[in-house]
């Protein structure tokens, strides 16, 4: 009859095609590059400036070490890029509150570890609510997730943690100064404005959406055990894998086409990171290294997952690096190999929550 198999062998509509088609489309991704839906040099040198000027004129300053810890705040400025800039000024700065709780949360909780994995979980899941909840788009939690843990394991590394809290405010807003930065052209200005209830519709968590957060519930409470037991100070790097693996799209091809791409390019990240590792980069090289990845992360992330994530990691190592004063340790990439493999294939699993290809 028709619609049924003969046999053994799974036909268009069998689970196993299905399956088997998703994960050929992840590994052949590996060797495609998308088209960026609009030009991205102008984000991309705004996410430069917000990672390099901090350092280099604190370093210029006689300060370096304010310097790493407000460059943390460069996170806010990735948020919003599909906006315009009369909107995205008021986008920014909600998340600039948002990363800034995490942080706040962060240092409560890092003088202990059982807080700290549980204040991951908190995290993870609210911020994941937040942003499903009112359309935040990318890069969705992930940022929320890492800044709580940055910011736990450098409260638990004994740092002052009203400096760093200080430093990393500054940066927020400086990235925030940066997203303002078109509206000095009129013709900027002169852009239609959009209420916030538009720009952030919700709360309304439609089933694409609660699908998300069930993955990323799923993946906290599971990636923090797992870090726990790896390491409570490394879990939130579990977590964060896992929650960008998912990203923003309730898709299972998307979750297994972003697994392997996370592996990938985690691994040939680390690769690039022991090379510049020895080098001990500080000051304004440390500036100048880190500007150039951010630019080349931003300039191919929607094209190429893997390629950015090449880029990604050595940033975030040589960035942590700085701030806890290990930044030429080469024993931090193959933890953060094994970390991100296991979020990696954690959130890729929890793509089997999708019943099929096509958004839920």
């Amino acid at each position: 009859m028709e619609g049924m198999s003969t046999g053994s062998q799974p036909t268009a509509d069998h689970p196993e095609h299905h399956w088997l088609s998703d994960l050929r489309h992840g590994f052949a991704s590996l060797i495609r590059f998308g088209a960026a839906p609009a030009p991205r040099w102008p984000l991309a040198t705004q996410a430069a400036l917000a990672v390099a000027v901090p350092i280099a004129v604190m370093t210029l300053l006689g300060r370096p070490e304010l310097g790493y810890q407000a460059a943390s705040g460069a996170f806010a400025a990735l948020f919003a890029s599909h906006l315009a800039a009369i909107d995205r000024v008021r986008v920014v700065p909600l998340v600039g509150v948002g990363l800034l709780t995490a942080a706040v949360l962060g240092a409560l909780a890092g003088s202990s570890p059982v807080a700290t994995i549980i204040g991951l979980v908190v995290v993870a899941i609210g911020s994941a609510a937040l942003a499903f909840g009112f359309s935040l788009g990318p890069p969705g939690p992930l940022f929320f997730v890492l800044t709580f843990g940055l910011t736990a394991h450098i409260s638990a590394a004994g740092a002052d943690i009203l400096v760093y809290l200080s430093a990393l405010t500054a940066g927020i807003v400086f990235a925030w100064l940066l997203t303002a930065a078109p509206l000095l052209r009129r013709r900027a200005r002169r852009m239609p404005r959009h209420t916030l209830r538009t720009l952030l519709p919700g709360p309304a968590w439609p089933p694409a959406a609660r699908i998300l957060l069930l993955r990323v519930a799923l993946v906290a409470v599971v990636g923090a055990a797992v870090g726990a037991w790896l390491d409570p100070e490394r879990a939130y790097w579990v977590v964060g894998s896992a929650v960008a693996v998912i990203g923003i799209a309730a898709d299972r091809r998307a979750a297994f086409s972003r697994g392997i791409h996370r592996m990938t390019g985690t691994v040939a990240g680390a690769g690039l990171f022991l090379l510049l590792a020895p080098l001990s980069p500080v000051g304004l090289w440390l500036a100048l290294i880190l500007g150039v990845l951010q630019f080349a992360i931003e300039i191919v992330v929607v094209r190429h997952y893997a390629l950015a994530l090449t880029f990604i990691t050595p940033l975030v190592l040589l960035l942590t690096g700085a701030v806890t004063a290990t930044v030429d340790s080469p024993a931090i990439a193959s933890e953060r190999i094994i970390d991100t493999m296991a979020g990696a294939v954690l959130g890729a699993i929890t793509g089997v929550l999708h019943s099929g290809r096509r958004p839920i």
